[in-house]
């Protein structure tokens, strides 16, 4: 299977940066898009950004111009370097891979465990 770890998270000020990374392993044939989402108490998970195997990347509104995803396809890892931050950016944030296992098998989504940003005001 495939497992994903995200590291990265912590608290930090409003107007501060962290930089989020998953990193995936397993039995793993391929990986098509990573991406990052998150889920603040109360509400539902939303996108923040993914990245095709590509390159190709696409983010929520909301963090679009203060937020970058990259991609090291080698070592299957992703970051997400996020800046100017504020209160509005805390939650658990949720790692993602569309992963295949066999060259024969369609994409299947995985899920990392999340990793917690909080922003102080």
């Amino acid at each position: 299977q495939v497992q994903l770890v995200e590291s990265g998270g912590g608290l930090v000020q409003a107007g501060g940066s962290l930089r989020l990374s998953c990193a995936a392993s397993g039995s793993i044939f391929s990986i098509n898009a990573m991406g990052w989402y998150r889920q603040a108490p109360g509400k539902q998970r939303e996108l923040v950004a993914t990245i095709t195997s590509g390159g190709s990347t696409n983010y929520g509104d909301s963090v679009k111009d203060r937020f970058t995803i990259s991609r090291d396809g080698a070592k299957s890892v992703v970051y997400l370097q996020m800046n100017s931050l504020n209160p509005e950016d805390a939650a658990v944030y949720y790692c993602k891979a569309d992963a295949k296992i066999r060259a024969w098998d369609y994409p299947r989504p995985y899920w990392g465990q999340g990793t917690q940003v909080t922003v102080s005001s």
